[in-house]
């Protein structure tokens, strides 16, 4: 056995002083070791403070779930009770909770990715419940600690509330199907006008040259009736997104009411009574009819859904003086006399915040997947667009009422065109090239302008026009928008390079937004909508050769 023996000073006084010496320098190491590691704490205690606070203040929740030695919460920040409306200390208190917060159908889910059988690093999208009961979506990423012997240890995860997001993609795939829908419905419109056109056309030149005391006059008139009630549905079949063609003229608002009674009751089913309350004097406006049906439309719908059960849906008209108090109360109503109708139901009505935000796009009280939330916009939209208001007056459990407002008018009531009996005196001999890709509607249009004096020449698309630009005198063009091949745009386009200065008459059964792209639907364009009448034809043909 070998030790190496240390040596000591033969006086004992050295050996003491030298031993002295050894412990202060020890107890100066052990003070700065003390320091240091004190430094390094603090250095820790900050660290971890700054990363408490980042997690605690984080806009997501941040949470370790630890698998052992016991299942538990060993940490979740204070966003948990913002999103879920579960505390922390609910979680810290019932380590199962957690598993409880998610959704049946994801369960499964979350509990591979806390056993670890999810790969780290993953994201994975669940529902979770709130505390109240409702569904959030929650967006997660997570890594997964194991321990030296490869041992899951605990799962930490970001999870983020993206329920404000799924409402979006769902109100776009909405917005989409309604898309689609308008497109489908454009182009149904657009072959049932020309159809109409036929219809209407025939039975009004026919009508027109029959004695009232023919046995087929109340016939024909009842067929012309039906052409016009179908006409008015077509334009009541539009999707909400089409920029239908503006048409402004001056009309009762009882006669809106009374001519859609049939349909706004087939609408409603038989479990909804329905009751009209007409002023007893007209209530004329100077607007376009068919955003009014829509208008009409729309909040009988909305109170229709309002009303599961059944109930009872009021339409009114009235007219109205809206003067300087009212003004104090509404400030974004112009004083002045107003023609007014209003929509009531007896559903369950909405509290201030609901109303708050009924006109907003997107906003829906309906389920997922019922509705767009695009109704009432279009409402408020075409109001506004008209000149008007409008306003909203609802209780919890006491029904809905709302009141549209729209500028008096001045002036003649329009006439509708199915009452007019013969064709106006309004003819002419000049040439006009007529292009029609719909042989019937082309055939009635030949020969209603020829009755007017007028010299026909036909083609049935931008080729043979080319060849008649070239060899005849021309007055003026009249074409369809919407053709094979070529556009009436480009047609008018390419003929005006033939024949500078050569006016045009645009036609259309389409009345969305794909004719308003082509850029020949602005107010100094004239333009014609199917089905159109025989007077109206050749009224529109004379106007705008007039203004040449």
């Amino acid at each position: 056995m070998s030790a190496s023996l240390r040596t000591f000073p033969d006086n004992p006084l050295d050996t003491i002083r030298m031993l002295q010496e050894e412990l202060a320098q020890t107890n100066r190491e052990v003070l700065m070791l003390t320091l240091e590691l004190e430094e390094r704490v603090d250095e820790l205690r900050v660290a971890e403070e700054r990363y408490r606070r980042l997690a605690e203040n984080a806009p997501d929740i941040i949470y370790r779930y630890e698998a052992r030695p016991q299942p538990k919460i060993a940490f979740v920040n204070p966003q948990i009770a913002s999103i879920t409306g579960y505390s922390p200390e609910e979680l810290y208190g019932d380590p199962g909770l957690l598993l409880e917060i998610v959704h049946p159908e994801e369960r499964p889910l979350l509990e591979s990715i806390l056993g670890g059988e999810s790969p780290t690093g993953s994201m994975a999208t669940m529902r979770w419940r709130h505390k109240s009961g409702g569904l959030i979506w929650i967006e997660q990423h997570h890594v997964t600690v194991h321990n030296q012997a490869r041992q899951v240890v605990a799962v930490e995860c970001i999870a983020r509330d993206i329920t404000e997001r799924k409402h979006l993609e769902e109100q776009f795939r909405q917005a989409q199907k309604m898309e689609a829908i308008g497109r489908l419905a454009g182009g149904v419109a657009h072959d049932f006008n020309n159809l109409l056109t036929v219809i209407n056309g025939y039975s009004a030149q026919a009508l027109s040259e029959m004695s009232e005391t023919d046995p087929l006059h109340e016939d024909l008139g009842e067929i012309l009736k039906a052409g016009d009630r179908a006409a008015a549905l077509t334009r009541q079949l539009l999707a909400f997104s089409r920029r239908q063609v503006l048409q402004p003229q001056t009309f009762d608002l009882n006669d809106v009411i009374a001519d859609m009674d049939k349909m706004l009751r087939r609408v409603l089913g038989e479990d909804i009574e329905l009751v009209t309350v007409l002023a007893p004097r007209p209530a004329p406006v100077h607007t376009d009819r068919g955003q009014v049906e829509q208008v009409v439309m729309n909040l009988v719908v909305n109170a229709r859904d309002a009303m599961p059960s059944g109930g009872k849906l009021i339409i009114e008209t009235a007219m109205a003086d809206l003067d300087e108090s009212y003004f104090q109360q509404h400030r974004a109503v112009i004083p002045g006399r107003y023609a007014m109708f209003a929509v009531s139901d007896s559903g369950h009505g909405m509290d201030e915040a609901t109303q708050a935000r009924i006109f907003e796009p997107f906003f829906t009280t309906k389920p997922v997947g019922q509705g767009t939330g695009l109704g009432l916009s279009t409402v408020y939209g075409i109001v506004k667009q008209s000149g008007g208001s409008i306003w909203v007056y609802s209780e919890p459990g006491k029904g809905t009422t709302f009141k549209i407002y729209l500028p008096a008018a001045e002036g003649v009531l329009s006439v509708a065109e199915s009452s007019e009996k013969a064709v106006p005196q309004a003819r002419g001999s000049e040439t006009i090239l007529v292009v029609e890709d719909d042989p019937g509607v082309g055939k009635l249009i030949r020969a209603v302008l020829q009755n007017a004096g007028y010299r026909i020449l036909a083609a049935g698309n931008a080729q043979e026009a080319s060849a008649f630009v070239r060899s005849e005198s021309i007055q003026l063009l009249l074409t369809d928008v919407v053709m094979p091949n070529t556009s009436g745009w480009e047609l008018k386009e390419q003929l005006c390079a033939l024949r500078p200065g050569l006016r045009a008459l645009f036609m259309s059964g389409y009345t969305d937004n794909a004719v308003v792209q082509r850029g020949i639907l602005d107010q100094q364009t004239p333009f014609l909508q199917k089905p159109f009448t025989p007077a109206a034809l050749v009224a529109k043909i004379r106007e705008v050769l007039d203004q040449a």
